[in-house]
């Protein structure tokens, strides 16, 4: 396991940040903590990495125990935070050069580690710069330059795609699964992005403090998420048949939607209502309704 995190408290005054949570992460693993703002994953990460001291239990990461090895652990791990925490008024070539030196790497290695990031993250005119003068995208590109340059096992990323336009998220992506794929790379990811959840190997939710659900995508939705039909035509007449069944209904602009129970009763409707259905379409449930089913709150718009 790259992370074995069990009854983890952190507590400030009256809140309590983590509340006696537990989960571990494979490694090699792409591991998403979902929760929106305040349910802790911050705190979580925080203590991972050791910028925060737990009030209570065990916490091992890359086979360390945070308590007795936690500059151990710090150098095996590599962080891209929701903010950059570059220095702006330094080129990308020195903010990466003083971001080695701090990891011992110098000389030829750094050079080697650098033009390998270069490749990596399409860097080459970009080093020279001024980090200030970047565009949002660029300078992420750079956050994970600095997160990946003393080649860690464990790579944490906190909301790593917020506000960046859709290219650079592909990039992004594209990068992480390249180093997963050919070093074994684990990596904990935070995001707003349920696609990108989507593609977790495991999924952990957490709401005030507590972990409310996990599984694989798959299985969370399977237990947690509804199948829906949209009507574009005979809006009406769908809409009064299945109130009369007691099914849920959501009436927007363009269609109205069913939740359904499971996909397999669509043939059922389709049989006994077959004039409803010459414009509809059938939709399976995603980790947007996952989420929402589990909290209660919808993690896009927090």
């Amino acid at each position: 396991m790259i992370i074995e995190i069990e009854n983890l408290k952190k507590s400030y005054k009256d809140l309590h940040a983590v509340d006696d949570i537990s989960f571990r992460v494979k490694e090699g693993e792409l591991f998403s903590l979902l929760g929106v703002n305040g349910a802790g994953k911050s705190t979580t990460i925080n203590i991972i990495s050791g910028i925060l001291k737990k009030d209570s239990g065990k916490v091992r990461v890359c086979g360390h125990d945070i308590d007795s090895a936690a500059d151990e652990i710090k150098s095996k791990i590599g962080i891209v935070f929701q903010n950059s925490v570059l220095d702006k008024k330094l080129s990308v070539y020195d903010n990466l050069k003083y971001r080695a030196n701090l990891y011992g790497i110098f000389g030829n290695e750094f050079k080697s580690r650098l033009e390998e990031m270069t490749e990596l993250l399409d860097l080459k005119g970009l080093l020279k710069r001024p980090l200030a003068k970047l565009s949002g995208g660029q300078k992420r590109r750079i956050d994970i330059a600095r997160a990946l340059i003393h080649n860690p096992r464990l790579l944490i990323l906190d909301e790593p795609t917020t506000g960046l336009d859709p290219k650079t998220r592909i990039t992004v992506w594209e990068v992480v699964d390249k180093m997963r794929k050919e070093r074994g790379l684990s990596v904990l990811l935070t995001t707003h992005y349920m696609e990108e959840a989507a593609d977790s190997d495991y999924v952990v939710i957490i709401d005030s403090g507590k972990v409310a659900a996990e599984g694989t995508p798959h299985e969370l939705k399977n237990t947690f998420a509804s199948d829906f039909i949209k009507f574009y035509n005979h809006r009406e007449e769908a809409e009064k048949y299945f109130a009369k069944l007691g099914y849920s209904i959501k009436n927007e602009r363009d269609f109205t939607e069913i939740e359904l129970k499971s996909t397999a009763e669509t043939s059922k409707f389709f049989k006994e209502k077959p004039e409803l259905f010459d414009d509809f379409e059938v939709l399976k449930g995603n980790m947007d309704n996952v989420f929402l089913k589990v909290t209660g709150k919808d993690l896009q718009g927090a």
